[in-house]
């Protein structure tokens, strides 16, 4: 519901409407109001209004929460789905400028094919905006949403993207990327990097991580990544002991979908990249003393 689609009537001259997932109130000399007063927040317009909105911040997280995936798992994307969503605000939001490609970009070397999404249509196709800066419509039937680690001309789009003010609402374009350095051996298990990072209490670690959206097993901070149909998962130690407690971090290692230790090796790039950015994110929140030194 936006503003232009009227407001309902809460009695006694006031009226509620929801904008950008909020609920408003306009008193009876048309006068939208700071608050909603507490005596129109007991209607029973006030409580469909809260649910309404709680609907829609759920399903804009949800929606938010699957595009995530679908780049993380580099999973085809049907183009009639998009075609279905792309109507819908809360799918439009992470869907709009989200660099797309046909599902073979990375062997086919289609370069004019890859692009900011700009639209779905049913009879043109899936409309991108390429690095010419040229509109393009792609009839692949289905497209993917690349993980940056695996885009050679990134830097590229960066730039691209800030010559034309493009933004997006997918952690995409921006997001912190890490690729093997030559000095890791492929056979190696582990990378101790980010390891002796030090929280005053374990509590503060395991905080961080439900911040950034990691689950914690075992005293690992877990990311897992599906590639190429396989999953990954990385493993980060912040510690086990006592929540009030002080801890240290430990290695960064990535098992496989039986919890074998992969070798260096065998950890695909966007495997390695997740498990790098969230060991590189946790750490980073390490005590202040520390982060002096």
């Amino acid at each position: 519901m936006t503003a232009e689609a009227g407001w309902l009537d809460a009695g006694d001259g006031y009226s509620l409407s929801i904008i950008d997932s909020k609920i408003v109130c306009m008193n009876k000399k048309g006068n939208e109001l700071k608050s909603v007063p507490s005596k129109v927040k007991k209607t029973e317009v006030h409580q469909q209004l809260k649910l309404m909105t709680e609907y829609l911040t759920e399903h804009a997280r949800e929606c938010k929460e699957t595009a995530d995936q679908w780049m993380l798992r580099s999973l085809p994307v049907p183009r009639e789905i998009l075609q279905g969503v792309w109507d819908d605000v809360a799918w439009r939001h992470p869907l709009e400028n989200a660099i797309v490609a046909p599902p073979d970009f990375l062997e086919s070397g289609d370069d004019e094919s890859i692009g900011f999404l700009r639209g779905a249509d049913p009879k043109k196709g899936v409309g991108i905006v390429n690095l010419d800066g040229e509109t393009v419509w792609i009839d692949t039937p289905s497209v993917v949403l690349p993980h940056p680690v695996l885009l050679e001309e990134l830097e590229d789009f960066r730039e691209l993207a800030t010559e034309l003010g493009i933004t997006q609402g997918l952690s995409q374009l921006f997001r912190e990327t890490f690729t093997r350095s030559a000095d890791l051996k492929d056979s190696a298990k582990s990378i101790n990097q980010f390891a002796d990072g030090k929280f005053e209490q374990l509590n503060w670690a395991l905080s961080k991580c439900r911040q950034l959206g990691y689950p914690v097993r075992g005293g690992y901070a877990t990311c897992a990544v599906w590639e190429d149909g396989v999953q990954a998962e990385a493993r980060y130690w912040i510690g086990s002991d006592y929540p009030e407690y002080e801890t240290f971090t430990g290695e960064l290692m990535w098992v496989d979908a039986r919890e074998r230790s992969l070798s260096l090796g065998n950890v695909g790039p966007v495997a390695f990249s997740e498990g790098m950015r969230m060991a590189s994110s946790i750490y980073a929140a390490r005590s202040k003393e520390e982060n002096e030194e």
